[in-house]
């Protein structure tokens, strides 16, 4: 890291959330944001994409480095603005107000609320399949765990960084006690593994784009860090090492569960599989083991369904403080010192998604590509700060430039790409709802004019 040493004081000038967040809580942030069900759920589809061993585990590390110097990119994004709102800051600093808003307005209703909704919908659908409950009594159920979800981080955001923390502990040390115990019962057999072999050739550069997505999906949420910096004690030191730490723990952890999976289930029952962890687990431990997994999984989603509720809500808020959101939505709750309109409007959103989309879970697959643009974005404004603000304070440089930032770009280009040959409709709907933000920019620009930067 390099440039002037203290704290930053970059934050919006009509910011007051306080910096509450240590290095831990915006470490495990990640953890908890990116670990949700991705590593129980889209094995079976990587499989069905690329039948190898091998190949699979190179789509889950290519995924972790891709992440990893997207990261470097935003930690010296993260530093130069450690700001509410993440991408929406840069991309209007970087280019103009509208880029901002466009990127702040998919990333805030299509992605965080939608994710909000499609976790709390997953979440009650498993837990309603356990008790035996019927379509309305999940709908109330996913409801009601919106509300108090959403209620606890009004509270105050040190209770909400304090379950998103004990449900990341949970995750991690579980599925570490599963990759390391599993090699010891008979069930996994390593020297089924095949890394050599015909199926490397059969399986296409566009198939294996293709199997990038839902890798990527599973490692989202690995910038989470970016949209609270505001609230982060010494930004300067704590957003990069919170990027790199979380990020670095995730794709360990996914690399040694898949290698479980592959060495546990034969290649041509892992293609198409629903649910490898919970396969996994009762190969390895028994029928009750899978049960003891699909209880992990609720409590995964639930933890994830906590962070992405902690983070989305600052995107309204940013964009509120810039005269770009509607009215209201930048106040801060005077007892409890969080984003409290924001939190308000980013559960009514959700709870709208949940009562009027029954279907929303399935269609969220856009998203991936939604996120895949939002990041290519974000490294454009990379360079273009570095040339528009050569002189501001950068307390980190991104590593690599700008070489790996470029090498970024290409590789989600080609990512973007093949998920438009494989998978058009949800890349149109992406960029629909992108472009619908359109009037709502227009609308807010003329009712008042821009607050200062």
């Amino acid at each position: 890291m390099t440039g002037a040493a203290g704290p930053a004081d970059d934050r919006h000038p009509r910011d007051r959330l306080p910096r509450t967040l240590t290095l831990r809580d915006a470490t495990l942030l990640v953890v908890s944001s990116v670990i949700g069900s991705g590593i129980f759920l889209t094995p079976g589809t990587i499989a069905d994409l690329v039948p190898h061993a091998g190949l699979i585990l190179v789509a889950w590390a290519a995924g972790g480095v891709l992440s990893l110097v997207g990261a470097l990119a935003n930690a010296e994004l993260g530093t130069l603005y450690p700001r509410a709102g993440g991408d929406y800051v840069y991309l209007r600093e970087a280019f103009h107000p509208v880029a901002g808003f466009l990127v702040g307005w998919l990333t805030f209703f299509a992605i965080y609320a939608g994710t909000i909704a499609t976790l709390a919908v997953g979440f009650a659908e498993g837990l309603g399949a356990v008790l035996g409950l019927g379509p309305a009594e999940v709908r109330a159920l996913a409801l009601g765990v919106t509300v108090l979800t959403s209620a606890l981080n009004f509270r105050g955001v040190r209770l909400g960084a304090l379950a998103n923390n004990l449900t990341a502990i949970l995750k991690i040390l579980a599925l570490l006690a599963f990759a390391a115990v599993a090699p010891f019962f008979g069930a996994v057999a390593f020297d089924r593994l095949e890394f050599t072999g015909g199926a490397v050739g059969a399986a296409s550069l566009s198939a294996f784009g293709l199997a990038l997505s839902p890798v990527l999906f599973s490692y989202l949420g690995w910038n989470a860090p970016v949209y609270v910096a505001s609230e982060i004690r010494s930004p300067d030191r704590n957003v990069p090492r919170s990027l790199f730490y979380g990020l670095g723990l995730c794709t360990a952890v996914y690399l040694m569960v898949n290698l479980v999976y592959l060495a546990t289930i034969p290649l041509p029952e892992l293609r198409g599989l629903p649910n490898a962890g919970e396969s996994a687990a009762r190969a390895v431990f028994g029928p009750v083991a899978g049960t003891v997994v699909a209880a992990f999984v609720l409590l995964s989603i639930l933890g994830t369904l906590n962070a992405t509720i902690l983070v989305g809500p600052r995107i309204a808020y940013a964009m509120a403080l810039d005269g770009l959101f509607f009215s209201g939505v930048d106040r801060i709750h005077g007892a409890y010192r969080t984003p409290g309109v924001a939190i308000v409007v980013s559960c009514v959103t959700a709870l709208g998604l949940i009562l009027v989309l029954e279907s929303f879970p399935n269609a969220l697959n856009y998203t991936t590509f939604a996120i895949v643009l939002a990041t290519i974005a974000d490294v454009l404004a990379l360079y273009a700060l570095r040339w528009r603000q050569p002189e501001r304070r950068r307390p980190y440089r991104a590593l690599g430039y700008p070489w790996l930032p470029a090498l970024y770009i290409v590789a989600h280009l080609g990512i973007a790409a093949a998920m438009v040959v494989g998978s058009p409709r949800e890349c149109a709907i992406g960029l629909g709802v992108l472009l619908a933000g359109l009037p709502f920019y227009l609308f807010f620009v003329r009712r008042q004019p821009l607050a200062p930067r």
